[in-house]
Parts: C-alpha cells; structure tokens; sequence
C-alpha cells in the first residue's frame, strides 16, 4: 500500500502588511511498510536534496524557510534563489515524471516565464487588494529556467530512484480584507491560518483519504503547531462535521489524530494528522510546504512594492513585518488615500 505524506506550513502569520500564506506539499511513497513510520526523505533523496543552502555537490536546499530565504539588501545572491531553486525544482519534476501524478490539472501551465504562471500552477488567486495586481513579472527571478530545469532533472531521477512522487504543492494565499474578516468574527488571528488549514486537508482527504482507509490508512499529515494552540480536537470537528476525531497523542510538543469517516461521495476515508512543534525540522514535505508558503508572500509582496513605488518612487520597500511596517506606512503616508491605511493594516 503506498503512502501519502504530507506537510502543512504557513508564512506571514506575524506581519503588520501583506497576505498570509499556508502551503502544502504532497508525496506519494510507494516503498512502504503499512503501519511504518513515514520515512526520512531528506535521506531517500539525499543524492539530489539537502539541508543546508551551501552544498558542493549543488544539491537542491530544503529546509525551514527562515534559514533558506537570503536577505533583502544581499549584493551577492538574490534573496530568493534557494527558495526559487527548490520550490520550482519539485514543480518541474512533477511536471516531467515518468509517471506523472493524474490529478495534476493539465490546464494550469506546465513553464513558468512570470509569477502568475506561478500562481496558477500552485493554486494561488491572488488576493484582491488593488496592490496585488498589475503586470507580470519575471519567474524565476533569481536564475534561468534552463537552471531550474537541470537541477529538477537531478531531483526526477532520485525521486523515481527512490520509489517517490511529488503529487501536489499547493498554496492558499490570503489577503488583509479576509484575513480582517476571519479575524473580525473570531477574535482572533488564528481563525486565519485555520481556514486556510481547512482548505488544505480538505484536499488531501478528499483526493487520497481513500489509501488504505479499510486497514487503517496510508494518509499522514503534519501540520506545524502555531499560535500557542496545543489541541486540534475541536478545529478538526468544526472542519469535518459528521466525521469522527480521535486524539491518539498528547504531549508538550505534539498532538496526534486521526479522522474517520466518509468523503462526498460515500466512499469510507480515514486520515492520520500530527501537529508538531518545528515540524519543518523533521520533515520535509513540511519543510517545502514552508518554503512554498515563504515565496508565494515574497512574491506577493514584490507586487505589493511595485504598486506602492509607482506611486512614490523614493520609497523603501517593506517586508511587511511589524517594525518596518510602521516605518514604512510613516513614509508613505503622503500617497495613502483615505479609507487605504485601514485596508492595508491586518487586525491582529
């Protein structure tokens, strides 16, 4: 029986500006004992995948996004490579398996030449704050589509070497007006990263609950615990009415369960999901998830930039975290109209 092993992670849970962003990526081992632990992928892909960001053998960096992503005032290396590197790097081996996954939608685009094409290809509709839009522009943005595509045929050959396929990587990207929203009605921010947390194993069950739900089922998901929470029982509850939510663990850093039930279609699912502190730190699907998660904000937040320093072009670009945020929305303002700084500000 195979397994499916994913991982859930987010990126921009803290900022004062910009989207919050909550990844996922999914594997499909076939080389699996049923009941076994999920297996160390970092070691079955060690001829092309690594940790570390400085590899002599140019392996392919996946790791905690914090640590991959370069910094902004960086005169040597773009701030992005290691996370375009990766991410694309995965999307192109699943786009050039063998065997392709059959799930993928063949209407999104296969190349990708600007970050729309990017959106689509992992399910981001970008949010629909003004600041988001405008033309395309170029992605990759650190290196060369020929570079990307040597590094994933490295990573395609390892892959299927290891019996593995990437089979999904999917981004929810979330913008201030429903992140204010979410927050609003909750009172709190975590209603945000738990509707986008919803959405993401609503796919996983639906496409892949059925693997091995008779026997007790080949579906792992590990989510990284954020926001203080240390008990999923109820989130789990309110995001599948009618299916049963056993905790099977509980400790200081992690919370096991496992879902039973049945999907839309009548067909009997089952899922088992752990959610674990610094997960991205012990498993990679995790890992890239965080990864996915890091470039689709960055990414959004280039365009939030170009549209603001088209208004003022003196004005020195923001992350959107808390202290620069207000620096920055000090400088600008002058070109703020009325009614814009309350958009622009997250509630939480």
């Amino acid at each position: 029986m195979p397994l499916i092993y994913a991982g859930i992670d987010e990126a921009g849970y803290g900022p004062l500006l910009g989207p919050l962003c909550v990844g996922m990526a999914a594997f499909r081992v076939d080389d699996w004992a049923e009941g076994a632990a999920a297996p160390d992928l970092w070691d079955a892909l060690s001829a092309a995948v690594c940790r570390e960001g400085r590899d002599p053998k140019r392996r392919i960096a996946v790791d905690d996004s914090k640590k991959l992503k370069g910094s902004n005032s960086s005169t040597t290396r773009h701030p992005l490579t290691h996370l375009e590197r990766g991410v694309l790097s995965f999307l192109a081996a699943m786009d050039t398996a063998s065997d392709p996954p059959s799930h993928l939608d063949t209407s999104t685009p296969r190349h990708l030449s600007h970050d729309l094409d990017f959106f689509a290809r992992v399910g981001v509709k970008a949010p629909a704050e003004s600041w988001y839009a405008g033309e395309p522009a170029k992605c990759p943005a650190s290196t060369s589509p020929e570079a990307i595509g040597i590094a994933a045929n490295g990573l395609r050959i390892a892959l299927e070497g290891a019996k593995i396929q990437p089979i999904a990587l999917r981004c929810q990207a979330m913008g201030e007006g429903v992140f204010n929203e979410l927050v609003g009605a909750a009172g709190t921010k975590a209603a945000a990263t738990e509707a986008a947390l919803t959405e993401h194993l609503w796919t996983i069950w639906d496409r892949w609950g059925t693997i091995g739900a008779e026997s007790g089922g080949g579906v792992r998901v590990i989510c990284d615990r954020q926001g203080g929470r240390s008990y999923y029982t109820e989130v789990l509850s309110r995001a599948f009415p009618g299916v049963a939510v056993a905790q099977t663990h509980h400790s200081e850093t992690q919370s096991r369960y496992e879902l039973s039930g049945k999907g839309t279609d009548g067909v009997p699912r089952h899922m088992h999901v752990l959610f674990l502190v610094e997960s991205e730190q012990h498993h990679l699907p995790v890992a890239l998830a965080s990864m996915l998660a890091k470039l689709t904000r960055e990414t959004l937040m280039a365009r939030f930039n170009r549209y603001w320093c088209a208004r003022m072009p003196e004005l020195k670009p923001t992350a959107g975290y808390r202290n620069d945020a207000w620096r920055w929305l000090e400088e600008a303002k002058g070109v703020i109209a009325e009614g814009e700084r309350a958009a622009l500000m997250r509630r939480a």
